[in-house]
């Protein structure tokens, strides 16, 4: 693998002084506000790893309830209570209720958890979070590769665990840079990935239950035997991240921890040969999560269509930043008028029967002995097609507005 100045590239995704001390006085500010008897307040995720990335204004903050005082209690209703005093909140629902404050440009999620020793004591998947960061602190000396792993996932389009992404989590990035002791060495591992990867004990990846081993890695989470860490991870994200990392390994280059700023005007120069729609999104007011699950549907709702109309798609996507933005490029040429509609071969009597009967109207023709009909098409430009899917009710359930651009 050629060199390159990790040192300078992890110099430069590394938080400035400035944005520290802003996330320090909002935290600080924040903390001192919430006092509640038997419950401790403390900065979690990845401002308190240290593997927080430049430009991450995502603070989490664990408000810690005695175990034996409050198990019974409902902590989220508690919590809430007190926030209300000091802060203009909002309700988010999750395993169990948490809160979001948006001051300045940060946004600050208060997510109360029950203070426990060991995973076995968890009343709800949150409560581990703690044993997450501890494990995570233990391994510090990785901070800094931690950081080169991040960025490179992100600029991969792989870093995410949300429905909508279901990519790698960042305790999966950070577990797995760890378990290789460098970035270079992820990297060097992930290119020889091939179907299911199991990382950990044979006999706790036994133990795991079906649904655990679904996805294409298996990762046992070091503070929980009996979770894989990994579990939410798509097969499209996996080979995307093992492509990337193969192409890092052959060619080495700043550019793959350099996110590229979305801009249309970039694609429609590149596509000026095809046809580009461009539809402008408004997601739901929801939990980011939920607004993206939603977002998601409507964007794959569009492409099945396009897809089953016959409209050949030679790219697609879409970005979210504060709205959204999904383009479609597409072949310039217009649909035929006409075309053939397939049916059963001649060997299937009994199929045949039924598509003759449902075409009684029309000429059933044969090729390489499968049946057709020649039929007229409800939609020879997509831009129709999109109009009317646009008007159609299940758009509604999934965004706000949505509008061609």
């Amino acid at each position: 693998m050629k060199a390159i100045n990790q040192k300078e590239i992890i110099n430069q995704l590394k938080p400035s002084n400035k944005e520290l001390k802003q996330a320090r006085d909002i935290i600080n500010l924040i903390i001192k506000k919430i006092k509640i008897k038997k419950a401790r307040v403390s900065v979690g995720g990845s401002w308190a790893k240290n593997t927080h990335l430049t430009g991450n204004h995502d603070i989490d903050i664990y408000i810690i309830f005695n175990l034996k005082e409050y198990q019974e209690k409902d902590i989220s209703k508690i919590l809430g209570k007190e926030l209300k005093k000091h802060f203009r909140i909002e309700k988010l629902h999750g395993s169990r209720d948490y809160f979001q404050i948006k001051t300045d440009k940060y946004t600050v999620e208060l997510i109360p958890i029950l203070e426990i020793k060991k995973a076995s004591e968890s009343k709800n998947i949150t409560d581990i979070s703690p044993l997450h960061l501890k494990y995570i602190n233990k391994n510090k000396k990785y901070s800094d590769q931690i950081r080169l792993t991040k960025r490179f996932a992100k600029v991969a389009k792989v870093y995410g665990a949300e429905s909508y992404i279901k990519g790698f989590s960042g305790y999966v990035l950070e577990i797995l840079t760890i378990h290789y002791r460098s970035f270079n060495n992820l990297i060097k591992a992930v290119s020889k990935w091939k179907g299911q990867t199991e990382i950990g004990n044979k006999n706790l990846i036994k133990k795991l239950n079906k649904s655990k081993k679904e996805s294409p890695l298996i990762l046992i989470d070091p503070t929980d035997s009996s979770r894989n860490a990994a579990a939410a991870l798509s097969e499209g994200k996996y080979n995307l991240f093992i492509k990337a990392c193969k192409e890092y390994q052959n060619n080495p280059s700043e550019k793959f921890f350099k996110e590229k700023i979305f801009d249309i005007n970039d694609i429609k120069k590149r596509n000026e040969a095809n046809k580009i729609i461009i539809l402008n999104v408004v997601p739901l007011n929801a939990k980011k999560d939920v607004a993206g699950a939603k977002m998601l549907k409507a964007f794959q709702l569009i492409l099945n269509e396009l897809e089953q109309n016959s409209f050949k798609i030679k790219n697609e996507g879409w970005v979210w930043n504060d709205n959204a933005t999904f383009y479609f490029i597409l072949d310039k040429k217009p649909l035929s008028k006409l075309h053939k509609h397939y049916g059963p071969s001649k060997k299937m009597e009994k199929p045949l029967k039924e598509f003759k009967k449902r075409w009684k109207n029309k000429k059933i023709f044969y090729e390489k002995n499968k049946s057709y009909v020649i039929i007229e098409r409800k939609y020879i430009n997509p831009e129709t097609l999109i109009k009317d899917l646009i008007k159609n009710k299940k758009m509604k359930n999934y965004i706000k507005e949505i509008k061609v651009q």
